[in-house]
């Protein structure tokens, strides 16, 4: 049984616009470069294309959105320690209100504007008085002093070690 090859490459050349074998005198230099190959788009590419498309904009629409959420919880954190800090400058403030409404104080402070009561005598010293000496009887300015003495402290440790010399 004859196959007639001529009859199948007009069929190829016809099918595919060129021929699959060069003819035997054209292979040693070939005068038109060979044409690459060429990428077809099928509907399975094409699905798969705009498959892809999509799960990129989900992951943009989605990372936006965690974005957001993060930024929200950054600033209810702040809201909390600014209302933290909102509470305790208000419990001062109650304090201070409570002692300034305190007969005590109120006395106390106008004893500095000499408005004590009829029993109290005030005074005030005088503002070019000298001040009281270090060593005034009753003073806080009086110190014990504390005898140091500069050792190194190898020394220290020797003289832990073995005793004093």
């Amino acid at each position: 049984m004859l196959v007639d090859t001529s009859a199948a490459k007009s069929y190829d050349s016809v099918m595919y616009g060129r021929d699959l074998e060069l003819p035997l005198d054209d292979l040693s230099a070939p005068s038109q470069p060979l044409p690459g190959p060429t990428i077809s788009f099928t509907r399975r590419r094409l699905a798969l294309l705009l498959a892809g498309l999509f799960a990129l904009w989900l992951v943009g629409v989605f990372a936006r959105q965690v974005g957001e959420a993060a930024s929200a919880a950054s600033q209810a954190d702040q809201m909390r320690a600014r209302n933290a800090a909102i509470e305790r400058d208000v419990a001062s403030l109650e304090k201070e209100l409570a002692l300034i409404k305190d007969p005590a104080f109120v006395s106390q402070m106008a004893r500095g504007y000499l408005l004590g009561t009829s029993r109290e005598i005030p005074f005030t010293l005088d503002p070019n008085a000298p001040a009281l000496p270090a060593n005034a009887p009753g003073s806080i300015g009086i110190k014990p002093e504390v005898v140091t003495q500069t050792l190194s402290p190898l020394d220290s440790w020797l003289q832990i070690l073995f005793g004093s010399q």
